[in-house]
């Protein structure tokens, strides 16, 4: 598993940042804000981007930069600040152009049952985060789980992100929480995809972000090892995902509620 930051408050571990990279200054303002938090709080920090989205919904959304210039800025985020940085990766051949990069290889719900995708990660020897399936029971991502160990890789984080609740709409089940951490793995909980509402009409995502607070509190309190939290500056603005993600200046006063909450279940 990477090493995070020591962790002496044995604290939660936080995965952050904007949907997609969208710049270089605008990262590094992100990742300079969010780690000045983290430290502060005493949280392991992973600073979080894409640096491209393949799953949007209309041919006319931003996809991304440009994969090598998004790719040198996460580098960018960890040799300036010292963090790991995450991202996705969306085919096999993308594995180990991105693992030149980045810490952490994230493989996206909708692509988590994909064998080759899962084996090329694995193959890496960076950690790989699985997101959840919306269409998977927690139980069953035991299996996405075994194909990175199988191909000799068990650094290994899963993430729950919701179940597709009819068209449009998501739940969190958290009894899945438990449910995956019994692999022998962390768990996290992406507290902003899942309070994403797909298959608008407008071929744009939306979202309740009035809720992440609730999700963010509730994954604390039934034990999970880490939190996902897309964030922006100005979601209003964002790029992708702008419907779902937190407010940049909410951040530090909702990770203090949550080590409150992980106090009490200590």
């Amino acid at each position: 598993m990477i090493k995070l930051k020591d962790n002496p408050a044995n604290n939660f571990f936080l995965l952050a940042g904007p949907c997609v990279i969208e710049g270089e200054e605008m990262a590094m303002r992100i990742a300079e804000r969010i780690v000045a938090i983290t430290t502060s709080l005493n949280i392991p920090y992973v600073f979080k981007g894409s640096y491209r989205k393949a799953n949007r919904s209309r041919l006319d959304s931003f996809m991304g930069i440009g994969d090598e210039k998004a790719l040198k800025i996460l580098k960018k985020v960890h040799d300036t600040f010292g963090v790991p940085t995450v991202t996705d990766i969306h085919s096999a051949e993308e594995a180990a152009m991105a693992a030149e990069y980045v810490d952490i290889l994230q493989i996206p719900a909708f692509l988590c049952r994909q064998t080759d995708l899962l084996t090329a990660a694995a193959k890496t020897g960076k950690t790989i985060n699985i997101k959840k399936g919306q269409f998977l029971s927690p139980i069953a991502m035991q299996f996405a789980a075994e194909k990175v160990a199988e191909a000799g890789n068990k650094n290994i984080m899963l993430t729950e992100r919701g179940t597709t609740f009819g068209y449009q709409d998501l739940v969190v089940d958290f009894r899945g929480v438990p449910e995956m951490q019994s692999f022998g793995y962390p768990v996290i909980v992406d507290a902003t995809h899942s309070l994403q509402q797909p298959n608008q009409t407008t071929g744009v995502t939306g979202g309740m972000p009035q809720l992440i607070e609730t999700i963010a509190k509730a994954a604390i309190a039934v034990g999970a090892d880490g939190l996902f939290i897309e964030t922006h500056e100005n979601p209003s603005v964002a790029k992708s995902d702008g419907a779902n993600m937190l407010r940049l200046d909410l951040l530090e006063d909702l990770l203090k509620k949550l080590i409150r909450i992980r106090e009490a279940i200590k």
